[in-house]
């Protein structure tokens, strides 16, 4: 009798899965049906017309060829804009573990602008290493700016950046000692979470420093200057990612927090200008960069890409005609292959010289003219690694500066969503959801990880060089190879300038 009551419940069970399968394929066909009607008499998608249903799955193949690339086809060397070996080795030295490798490198160093430095037959021991000296910026300043850290943090704003990922940077930039800057979205209270010494940036639209026409606001200003943890100001003329364009925040980005930060309407797009109106010559520049150093008696700085180098003859002679304190406290270079939360893919791609060039062209014409003690050079973009940073040391600047690589630091996998609000490790999006994964506790440590590794390993190529510390490195000590597979002494690519301008 039971086991006719089992089979009894066993077919009536099958029956059951029977019917949803057939309500599920069916309910499959009526679905693909649809789809079909929609595809066929829709005309903006060819494919989609020509080959109804099947032609989606291309856009379907389309979005996860970003995932099986990254995961699983793309080598170790090959991705862009940065590869696995290089992200791997900025996680791997922010999370504290072991980023030593094995068996050999897996770099291909015959590549044209590979660079490969020179190193001493008698490396310098242990014993005899040093600390990076002090950068003053500003030496003639009412307060200038003593800085050590050899990496600081480039500019990010809130806005482009999570509340709990700026909280993360500026107290890992404490723990780390080097400085932050706030990007051209303004200060924020995260920006405070730690106590990190903050450089203020001015974007075109003057966000944090407007008034409600949207002009400069000279009583901001000098209360900003007023405040004893912004250390220097730092203006934007261009930006590595879209020299030529303003900084852009979608509307969906654009909280009533960030908005009113800024001083905007919440919920429409940031759109900054192309360039501070204020600013169309040099000589505008020059007036700028006094008025903001009189206002806050701080350091006062620019940002730049660069292009012609024309442009440079003409700035430094205005500098000497009028005199050295009329000079920017310091250049900082970015380059042309710089990161951004959103670009026109014309100037992402085609506008801007890469830090390779620019860099060393700057600090030459900076030499000819006479201004290199002046004026002092931070380096900006794709610098993420200890031999990027010793590189631009090598091109002679005095500190360095990176975005791109502290995003990685807080965990970005390079999902190249910047630009959406929908950044699954939650750095780049104003989703609580998607931002409860990122703890700023535990971020900020990754950040001081981050620093203190490109500090040993800059320290392990200075050494390897025969010098005592990353500062001390020179352009005689690296070499770049050539088209023709060798490689040549980077000073003799970019030798020595000698002052051809007469200085007062």
């Amino acid at each position: 009798m039971s086991m006719n009551i089992f089979f009894q419940y066993a077919m009536v069970g099958l029956v059951s899965l029977a019917a949803l399968f057939i309500f599920i394929v069916g309910m499959l066909v009526i679905y693909g049906i649809l789809l079909f009607i929609i595809d066929k008499s829709q005309t903006r998608d060819s494919i989609r017309h020509n080959y109804p249903v099947i032609g989606r799955f291309r856009a379907i193949f389309t979005e996860l060829g970003e995932f099986f690339r990254q995961y699983f086809f793309a080598m170790d060397r090959e991705e862009m804009p940065f590869n696995r070996a290089e992200r791997d080795w900025v996680y791997k030295s922010s999370s504290g573990v072991d980023n030593t490798v094995a068996f050999g490198s897996t770099k291909n160093l015959g590549v044209t602008g590979t660079i490969i430095f020179n190193n001493s037959p008698f490396p310098l021991l242990d014993e005899d290493a040093e600390e990076p000296p002090v950068v003053v910026f500003g030496p003639d300043c009412e307060n200038p700016y003593h800085s050590k850290s050899i990496i600081n943090i480039s500019g990010m704003s809130f806005g482009a950046l999570s509340s709990p990922a700026v909280k993360a940077l500026s107290k890992g930039a404490e723990l780390a000692g080097c400085w932050m800057n706030t990007g051209e979205g303004g200060l924020s209270p995260y920006h405070l979470h730690g106590n990190a010494d903050i450089v203020f940036q001015i974007g075109t639209a003057k966000y944090g420093v407007r008034n409600a026409e949207g002009q400069l606001d000279h009583d901001k200003m000098r209360e900003l200057g007023s405040f004893p943890f912004i250390k220097m100001f730092e203006i934007k003329l261009s930006q590595g990612a879209k020299p030529g364009k303003g900084g852009i925040l979608p509307g969906e980005k654009v909280t009533k927090e960030i908005a009113k930060i800024r001083g905007i309407k919440a919920g429409e797009a940031s759109i900054s200008f192309n360039r501070h109106p204020e600013i169309n010559s040099i000589e505008n520049l020059l007036d700028f960069i006094s008025l903001i150093r009189s206002l806050t008696k701080k350091p006062v700085g620019i940002k730049m890409v660069v292009g012609s180098e024309d442009w440079f003859d003409d700035f430094a002679t205005q500098i000497l005609n009028r005199g050295l304190d009329s000079a920017p406290d310091f250049i900082t270079v970015d380059s042309g292959d710089g990161g951004t939360g959103a670009a026109p893919m014309p100037l992402i791609d085609n506008v801007g010289l890469p830090i390779r060039q620019a860099l060393p062209l700057v600090i030459d014409k900076l030499h000819e003219f006479g201004l290199r003690d002046r004026i002092k050079v931070i380096a900006s973009g794709k610098l993420i690694t200890p031999a990027d940073v010793s590189w631009a040391y090598c091109a002679g600047v005095d500190s360095v500066v990176s975005a791109r690589g502290f995003m990685f630091a807080l965990g970005c996998i390079q999902a190249l969503k910047c630009n959406k609000n929908t950044c699954p490790t939650g750095i780049t999006t104003h989703n609580k959801r998607l931002q409860s994964g990122l703890d700023p506790a535990d971020k900020s440590v990754r950040i001081a990880n981050f620093v203190n590794k490109i500090h040993y390993g800059a320290g392990l190529i200075a050494h390897s060089c025969g010098v005592p510390h990353v500062r001390a490195l020179k352009r005689t000590h690296c070499r770049i190879v050539q088209n023709t597979g060798f490689a040549a002494p980077f000073h003799e690519l970019y030798p020595d300038v000698t002052v051809s301008v007469n200085v007062r």
